[in-house]
């Protein structure tokens, strides 16, 4: 049996939960059980779960479905204890070093009480200061294990779960569990302390509680609030139930209620119903209030006796009159131009179009890419819809036939942004879109990211430099209601990248369905757009932006590597479209493909890719051909960028680190081999997922008309996908 069973909940958190769970592992004290609760076998938690209970016997994962909310995944983990002691840690928060011991030395100390207090340290997410918001109340507790009427004021319901250690028999003997709904860490926190005969404290901190950018959910508005009075009163109840005496009851009844006054008085966490809250609230008030409760003193006093009265018009206007005004209209991103600028707050108090989408890509430079994939199926299984594409000027030339289209930047653009009720982007939108309550904005993203992305370039200085303000990339981000993902690597990466609120849809990249659906007359026709002459094998070379670099350049003499590797090749050279100036680089053998829109077309026009650390590997390598890594500067380029993962150690293909290993590979076939076959296969294992030619009707399906996730098409397993097949004119070996 071991000493400490630690209880993971991990909704939501897969991105960051292999901190949490290496700080429990990695503890000095090791007799520890460690129980990530995960919502299903298949999640994305439960596959990072799934990874350290394959490495340390010590994990030991249990499921527990989302809909039971954190309490349920709570309590599945008691179910499965088998410690002494039991601990809760959120998925996104990490155990302080040695913070096992120091439990372990100071429960000998106590004597073993029922509940162990713990001091713990609020991290802000991105700079500042931590805090350590439970030190005054464990400061004045005494040194040694005490009753609860020593120290009436550690109600327990001021105390995060995560922020003590509890004597498991003492809980299943009291069958203490958490109560279901929000604020679960209200009821069982005074359930506990309510239950408990000894208690002792612990003045170092054990935990380190990353705060969320977005903040708790239980701050964010909805009628969830409501359920704080279910736990006020749940906890009132049995204090009255066991006749608690007034002095414990007193110190209980004014924390319980600072809590719900604080809500009362918060207009956007109850937008809707908050007279019914005042209401509910003044009822258990006085239903609850000990015999000779003095009321505290200034505002907060004269709260609690309009409270106990039922003034709410009284209480919000004294609210009203002690808040300051803000000025939330210059606070709001607008168009530069004064008339745009007006044009555009007028179409915004104009309802929302039901039936209005708006989709841009790269920012404008065109048609393509998850974007143009999904509005295709939108107009094949949504036509009732109106879509609207956007385009830099100079672009509109190159949209297919009967694309609607605006303008960037147009008053026609700004119209239609106002009044979309879905906006869909591979990017993100201008700073000056305001997210409208009601509206769906999907992130598509364009890409696998191997190099760090997002809040995650904060440590590396010359990306961040370039990427300008977070706080401004973040309030976009913060947009979002969906971001698309096409594996689970992608998913957990984004968490950590982009921290806001929105819905994971790990459905694939549309724009990747072309690399499942288009016909050997579909390459063909591509290969002879392209200029590739009939009957060569076609290498597309396509290296990644560099962002120590000042301008393009190849990397490679692609010149000298043809006459190196025979005339039966030609090379396809496609620099990052941040390169696209619209002239050609290439000459005889070397076809640059750089200015042609849709890098699937380029993709299903090669027989094999060359690469540096381009994410076009990703997408590549759906179609199982042949892919070689030519990595001449990785130390430099990972110190400088910053990446998720070591690629020379999963590589999809084989590594060439000069010209000459690369020419080398390419002569004697050995890019195309059967061990070249296995790291390709280990790679499409990874990374190619949720791709099988589908994602964009799941997105349409789900987004666009709003069907169920259980009504979708499942994934098609890897093994059952046919790609699209290889140009025919090459055989891809070497006779």
């Amino acid at each position: 049996m071991p000493r400490f069973s630690v209880i993971v909940p991990s909704h939501g958190v897969a991105g960051r939960l292999s901190r949490a769970l290496d700080s429990v592992l990695t503890q000095s004290f090791g007799d520890v059980e460690l129980i990530p609760v995960c919502d299903a076998p298949d999640c994305p938690a439960a596959d990072v779960a799934g990874r350290y209970a394959g490495r340390d016997r010590r994990v030991v994962p249990v499921h527990a479905p989302p809909t039971d909310g954190v309490a349920g995944a709570r309590n599945a983990g008691l179910r499965s204890a088998t410690g002494d002691w039991v601990l809760f840690l959120d998925g996104d928060d990490e155990l302080a070093p040695g913070a096992l011991a120091a439990l372990g030395t100071r429960l000998r100390e106590t004597g073993e009480p029922d509940v162990l207090y713990a001091g713990h340290e609020r991290v802000p997410w991105w700079t500042g200061e931590p805090t350590t918001p439970a030190a005054p109340l464990l400061a004045r507790a005494p040194d040694e294990a005490f009753t609860p009427e020593r120290a009436p004021w550690l109600t327990g319901v001021g105390l995060p779960a995560w922020s003590a250690a509890y004597r498991r028999d003492f809980l299943v003997e009291h069958e203490l569990v958490f109560p279901a709904g929000h604020f679960t860490d209200v009821g069982f926190g005074g359930l506990v302390t309510l239950a408990a005969v000894r208690m002792a404290v612990l003045r170092r901190v054990v935990v380190r509680h990353r705060v969320r950018r977005q903040g708790s959910r239980l701050n964010r508005p909805g009628a969830h609030h409501s359920e704080l009075l279910d736990q006020v009163e749940l906890v009132l109840t049995r204090a009255a139930e066991q006749g608690l005496p007034d002095r414990r009851h007193g110190p209980l009844f004014e924390e319980l209620f600072a809590a719900v006054l604080k809500t009362a008085a918060h207009p956007r966490r109850l937008p809707h119903g908050r007279a019914a809250f005042f209401r509910r609230a003044g009822v258990l008030y006085r239903r609850h209030r000990p015999a000779g409760f003095r009321p505290p003193g200034g505002s907060v006093g004269v709260q609690h006796r309009l409270l106990a009265s039922g003034a709410y018009p009284a209480f919000r206007a004294l609210r009203a009159a002690n808040r300051a005004l803000t000025g939330a209209l210059a606070r709001l991103p607008r168009p530069r131009r004064l008339r745009s600028r007006l044009r555009y707050k007028l179409q915004l108090r104009r309802p929302l179009d039901p039936n209005l989408a708006v989709y841009c890509a790269y920012w404008g430079r065109g048609y393509l890419c998850n974007p143009a994939a999904i509005h295709a199926k939108a107009r094949e299984l949504a036509p009732h819809l109106r879509s609207v594409f956007l385009v830099e000027p100079g672009q509109e030339t190159t949209l297919p036939e009967g694309v609607e289209y605006a303008v960037i930047g147009s008053r026609r653009s700004w119209d239609v942004l106002a009044r979309a009720k879905y906006l869909i982007n591979n990017a993100n939108f201008a700073d000056a879109v305001v997210k409208r309550p009601g509206s769906v904005h999907l992130s598509t993203q364009h890409g696998t990211p191997l190099k760090r992305m997002g809040a995650d370039q904060a440590m590396y200085p010359v990306v961040a430099a370039a990427t300008g303000s977070f706080a401004r990339l973040l309030a976009r981000v913060d947009r979002w209601d969906y971001n698309v993902t096409s594996n689970r690597h992608s998913t957990e990466m984004w968490e950590s990248a982009y921290p806001a609120a929105h819905e994971t849809l790990e459905y694939g990249y549309p724009r990747n369905d072309a690399y499942y659906t288009a016909t050997a007359e579909d390459v063909a026709r591509i290969r002879r757009q392209l200029g590739v002459p009939e009957g060569k094998k076609a290498l597309l070379y396509a290296p990644t932006h560099r962002d120590h670099a000042s301008g393009f350049e190849p990397g490679l003499d692609l010149a000298a590597l043809c006459e190196e590797i025979g005339d039966e090749y030609v090379v396809l050279l496609r620099a990052h479209y941040f390169y696209d100036r619209g002239d050609a680089r290439g000459s005889g053998r070397i076809v640059d493909v750089t200015g042609h829109l849709s890098s699937e077309e380029v993709c299903l026009a090669a027989d094999a890719l060359i690469t540096d650390y381009s994410s076009i590997m990703f997408d590549y390598a759906n179609l199982d051909r042949p892919i070689v890594v030519y990595a001449d500067d990785w130390d430099v380029y990972r110190e400088v960028r910053g990446v998720y993962f070591d690629l020379m150690q999963c590589p999809p293909g084989r590594v060439a680190g000069t010209p000459g290993e690369l020419a080398a590979l390419l002569r004697d076939g050995s890019y195309a081999d059967a061990e070249s076959g296995a790291l390709r296969a280990a790679f499409r294992e990874r990374f190619c997922q949720f791709d099988d030619g589908r994602a964009a009707e799941r997105v349409v399906r789900r987004v666009l008309l709003g069907e169920p996730p259980e009504a979708l098409p499942p994934v098609v397993p890897l093994a059952e996908r046919v790609p699209a097949p290889a140009p025919a004119a090459t055989t891809l070996t070497r006779s």
